[in-house]
């Protein structure tokens, strides 16, 4: 039989979301059934809810989860119930073109439950990311539904279902931090100081943090920062250029994703740097850049989608890193909250207060 859940649903653009009572399926061919137990409260779920993504009202918000299993449909080999999870918003088809190529990470064709869940009246929702996890349960694809380790607390765990992966990933996996390198990183939120750890982890000897709030700055610190620039009153480039002797940094990260941050993430990498932008852009957004500077810089300029995570290999280690005491993700976690605060949640987002609020069902 289906399940009669509680939900948060953006019901129409701009319009405060709403708790209301939702249809989830049982679990069908391929799909699995889960028990959410913490999800994240992410910039993407105010996308939808502007209609900054696409006009598919009504949309179900939430996709950073952590659960249990609760049910299995046929085919579903590798999960049963009762097994701990976090969820992905990228599920590897392994037969599209990218898979095959053995770049899975870059799946255009990801994987997700096919059955909709639905209003009470029967309309169907569109929802986040091919998750919508602000929800007692929630129906995806097995293939989205990633075994971790029971031991981490879910509100934690969740965490790296998105923002966390992101920022980890976009140093680790997309710049290739390596051993001895120097960082700097652009934005200090939850995705840049994701990013931070990570390059920390990955064993740079500085890593510099960026923003224009000193407390953004002192909490970059927690998460692995080796130096801090305030770049409201400081031109950033020449500050970074100062803490690497004069040359800029291995790898610069722009976790903002504007055209003035990126063009400062240009020039303060050295010669034969790598420019990773994972800070999402609005669509009007452009950046202009003399062709020659392109050229005579070198190195690589990259887009990090997800981190270029692969959630099956990567998950499980950022959740082992975690419980060693390596990854601090209880750190993102500036509060717990119920279903019914995450619009207060969106405020607090707006004035810059929290990393990540959490719902905790």
């Amino acid at each position: 039989m289906s399940s009669e859940v509680r939900a948060v649903v953006a019901v129409k653009k701009g319009a405060p979301v709403e708790v209301q009572r939702i249809v989830v399926p049982d679990p069908g061919p391929g799909e699995v059934l889960v028990a959410v137990q913490a999800c994240g409260v992410c910039h993407t779920d105010l996308h939808y809810r502007e209609g900054a993504i696409n006009d598919d009202f009504p949309f179900l918000l939430g996709h950073e989860a952590a659960g249990t299993i609760e049910a299995v449909g046929d085919g579903v080999g590798e999960l049963a119930p009762g097994d701990y999870v976090v969820i992905a918003w990228r599920a590897p088809c392994g037969g599209c073109r990218s898979c095959r190529r053995g770049r899975p990470w870059y799946c255009f064709d990801s994987l997700n439950a096919t059955q909709p869940m639905t209003l009470l009246d029967g309309t169907p929702l569109s929802p986040a990311l091919g998750i919508g996890a602000f929800a007692e349960k929630t129906l995806v694809a097995a293939g989205q539904a990633v075994k971790v380790d029971p031991a981490a607390r879910p509100e934690a765990a969740g965490l790296i279902g998105c923002g966390v992966m992101a920022g980890y990933g976009a140093a680790v996996n997309t710049g290739g931090v390596g051993r001895g390198d120097t960082v700097a990183v652009i934005g200090c939120g939850g995705v840049g100081n994701a990013a931070i750890a990570g390059a920390s982890l990955a064993g740079a000897r500085r890593v510099i943090a960026v923003d224009i709030d000193d407390a953004k700055l002192d909490r970059a610190e927690r998460f692995g920062a080796t130096h801090t620039v305030n770049s409201r009153g400081t031109d950033p480039i020449e500050a970074v250029r100062e803490l690497t002797g004069g040359f800029g940094v291995d790898v610069a990260i722009d976790a903002v994703g504007r055209p003035e941050t990126y063009r400062q993430a240009f020039y303060m990498r050295d010669h034969a740097g790598t420019l990773v932008q994972v800070g999402v852009p609005e669509p009007e957004m452009k950046i202009e850049l003399p062709l020659i500077d392109a050229f005579s810089r070198g190195g690589a300029i990259k887009s990090s989608w997800y981190g270029d995570c692969l959630p099956t290999r990567d998950f499980p280690i950022l959740i082992d890193q975690y419980l060693s005491g390596r990854l601090d993700l209880g750190g993102f976690v500036s509060e717990t909250i119920a279903l019914d605060e995450v619009e207060e949640a969106f405020a607090q987002m707006h004035r810059g207060a929290v990393l990540r609020s959490v719902v905790v069902l």
